[in-house]
């Protein structure tokens, strides 16, 4: 169901939706079940362009006449046994609206009629693709109806008959069915095929009364191909029953030819018009005025003919339009074309041949359509213009006739011109500035747990921990050397200057130690484990006062304040690469062997660089003299290998 509703609303033109929905308004306002049927549900369910629109009701549509007028409908004919009506809405759509009923022939084409509900009057039909109807009603809107299932004979494009003696009960199917076949290209299926030779040969086209004669002949004109069909009928004879005057002689060919080549540009424009009159016109152009009036009197409908007659007037009455001062500029006869009669346009283009008509037919065909394709997107984006502005249609639609007229040579007019329609620029975005923050360099995290030789890692300071030497540390120790470093922290210049300072003793192997503190009892230095891991014994040092936190004494550089600074030594930093790669762990705390039982001694040029340069290093500040001290030996390593051992020399005894 879905799919036909959606079907509805694109086949349709916009004409013919408006007057089924007035159709409808009609019906239930009556309270009358509508149904479209016939043709109209045929083209749709096959593709094709819908021609007119049939509509059935379940009640007698002769009594409300003057409601479907008041709804904006025209009657233009009525048959009153058949209870239908030929109405007209609005400039092309064409309708017809008949009861629901039955059909019985006591005598061929003589049928008599009965009300019957949607279901029976399917039933009663020519052809099964016929026999079809679209619900119309709130609720099953859409709804399709096929008892006799036509869709199938649809897709097969085939005929079938409802009815095994439907040629013979109404003839005028015989015509019908050539007609259809012309048009769509159908064939007829085999049993039925069978029937129509059938009554072709017993002649039972005699039958057929006046009023299916005329609407025949009527529908000729309406065909999109009506020569096509005139010859096809021509040629079965059906024709000469039809109408003996008129034949494919009487058309003229190379007009229609021409009519529909106009046809096909109008529709390319955005013009849509009826061709039937103009066709009408050209199919009986060699009629003599007699038979061509004899023709029309056959016709049940007179929109037609009224139409077909019009047409010379409203095509003088339009170019009079044209040439007038108010159709001057492109952009004015532009609008008056689209505004037109089509039909009008269309005989006019077709009938008259003036150089200057022509011309600017060409012109709207042709030139001014590509005004539509000057307008700059660019600058309408720039300008913030933009298809959700408000008027962006209109101003597009502006824009057009304005170079159609060429009034927009330069960008500067364009602006000035789209200007009104510019809406005003977004207020500034507001920038939030942040201040810049100083990256601060945190210390690592201490592994957790009892902390040993191999998760022991350089202090903040760069001095190696106890715990790199095997040793433990104690949390008094670890708050000690904490307080140490936050004393030297702002100071990074003495540092450096005490790392380069102590660089030459550190490398000698000589232990560093520190300026004793005022407030710590003095202590006994211990030997780093890089003077271990070296293998040479350490130079003499100076006996200078040292401060025990626990950890590995390291050399200091005294302050003004009396505060120790830490230096960085070599020693120091290949123990941190070395624990990195995991390697000089173990070397740190096994070393090499020392050579056995002998004392290799640097160079007399070694080791006075190295007491000069621990001496400039290293002099106190105290004001009391430092007492001299006597360096121990440190304790063994935890390998079990033996370290260097330095000592001072002894003090002299007195003369007693």
């Amino acid at each position: 169901m879905p799919d036909y509703i959606q079907l509805l609303e694109s086949k349709l033109s916009p004409n013919e939706k408006q007057a089924l929905n007035a159709m409808t308004d009609v019906a239930r306002a009556r309270q009358i079940t509508v149904f479209l049927t016939g043709g109209a549900v045929r083209d749709i369910v096959s593709g094709a362009s819908v021609r007119d629109l049939d509509i059935t009701v379940q009640a007698n549509p002769l009594k409300f006449k003057k409601d479907l007028e008041r709804a904006g409908f025209t009657i233009t004919g009525e048959h009153e046994p058949s209870k239908t009506l030929y109405l007209r809405f609005g400039k092309q759509a064409r309708m017809e609206i008949s009861a629901a009923r039955t059909e019985t022939f006591p005598k061929p084409a003589r049928p008599e009629y009965a009300p019957a509900g949607i279901l029976d009057d399917l039933r009663r039909r020519d052809f099964t693709a016929n026999a079809m109807a679209l619900s119309l009603n709130e609720g099953s809107w859409g709804l399709l109806l096929d008892p006799l299932n036509g869709t199938a004979d649809i897709l097969t494009r085939h005929l079938r008959l409802v009815s095994n003696y439907g040629f013979l009960e109404d003839p005028i199917r015989l015509v019908r069915a050539v007609r259809l076949m012309s048009r769509t290209g159908w064939e007829m299926e085999e049993r039925t095929k069978a029937r129509y030779d059938n009554a072709k040969e017993e002649g039972a086209i005699g039958a057929i009364t006046a009023v299916q004669r005329g609407y025949e002949l009527e529908e000729i004109g309406y065909e999109e191909e009506p020569l096509q069909v005139l010859k096809a009928l021509e040629s079965e004879g059906w024709l000469q029953h039809l109408s003996p005057v008129w034949t494919v002689r009487s058309a003229d060919v190379q007009g229609l030819e021409r009519l529909h080549e106009r046809y096909v540009q109008l529709l390319m424009a955005g013009l849509h018009p009826d061709p039937s009159a103009a066709q009408f016109r050209l199919l009986t152009a060699k009629l003599s005025p007699s038979q061509l009036s004899a023709l029309k009197k056959t016709f049940v409908r007179g929109d037609l003919i009224a139409e077909s007659n019009a047409l010379d007037a409203e095509a003088k009455h339009l170019l009079q339009k044209m040439t007038a001062k108010d159709a001057a500029k492109p952009s004015q006869l532009w609008k008056l074309l689209h505004s037109a009669k089509p039909e009008a346009v269309l005989w006019l283009f077709f009938s008259n041949k003036a150089a200057a008509v022509q011309n600017k037919f060409e012109n709207f065909f042709a030139k001014w359509p590509e005004a539509r394709q000057k307008i700059p997107n660019a600058i309408l984006q720039d300008m913030r213009i933009l298809p959700d502005v408000e008027g962006y249609d209109e101003l597009l639609d502006k824009l057009t006739f304005a170079f159609m007229d060429g009034e927009l040579p330069t960008d500067e007019t364009i602006r000035k011109f789209a200007e009104p329609y510019s809406p005003p620029a977004p207020p500034p975005p507001v920038i939030v500035r942040r201040s810049r923050t100083v990256k601060r360099v945190t210390e690592p995290k201490k592994p957790k747990g009892r902390k040993t030789a191999k998760n022991a890692a350089p202090s903040q300071n760069g001095d190696l921990s106890l715990a790199a030497a095997g040793e433990a540390v104690s949390p008094a120790e670890v708050a000690e050397k904490a307080s140490v470093g936050k004393g030297t922290a702002g100071k990074p210049a003495a540092a450096k200057a005490g790392a380069e300072k102590t660089s030459a003793t550190q490398a000698a192997g000589k232990s560093a130690v520190k300026p004793e503190s005022a407030k710590k009892p003095e202590k006994v230095a211990k030997a780093l484990p890089a003077a271990k891991a070296s293998g040479k014994p350490t130079a003499k040092a100076k006996p200078e006062k040292t401060k025990t936190t626990g950890k590995v004494a390291t050399k200091t550089s005294p302050k003004p304040g009396g505060k120790a600074v830490p230096v960085k030594g070599k020693a120091q930093k290949a123990a941190i690469v070395a624990k990195a790669h995991g390697k000089a762990g173990k070397a740190a705390r096994v070393g090499p062997q020392p050579v056995a039982k002998k004392s290799v001694h640097p160079p007399a040029s070694a080791r006075g660089k190295a007491k000069a340069s621990a001496t400039t290093a290293h002099r106190p500040i105290a004001k009391k003299p430092a007492a001299k001290t006597v360096s121990r030996p440190a304790s063994k390593a935890t390998s079990g290998k033996s370290t260097a051992k330095t000592k001072s020399k002894p003090k002299k005894k007195s003369g007693k």
